[in-house]
């Protein structure tokens, strides 16, 4: 069953920034998701590194999950 609400690790609820970014990343046909602070432990990354990308791929205009 798909979670659109929830982080499959902690439990935050999710944003649409958390799906869009989790889906770019990671997988682009996920129906369960991490939320931005979760995905950037995975990814041995900062959350500040998370939010710097979907800025640039929504000012880029470009991605179609960032619209």
């Amino acid at each position: 069953m798909a979670n659109y609400k929830t982080c499959k690790d902690c439990g935050a609820q999710l944003l649409s920034d958390d799906i869009s970014i989790y889906r770019k990343l990671m997988d682009r046909g996920a129906d369960e998701f991490l939320c931005i602070d979760c995905l950037a432990a995975l990814l041995k990354s900062t959350r500040a590194d998370i939010e710097k990308l979907i800025a640039y791929y929504r000012e880029s205009g470009q991605c179609t999950l960032f619209r």
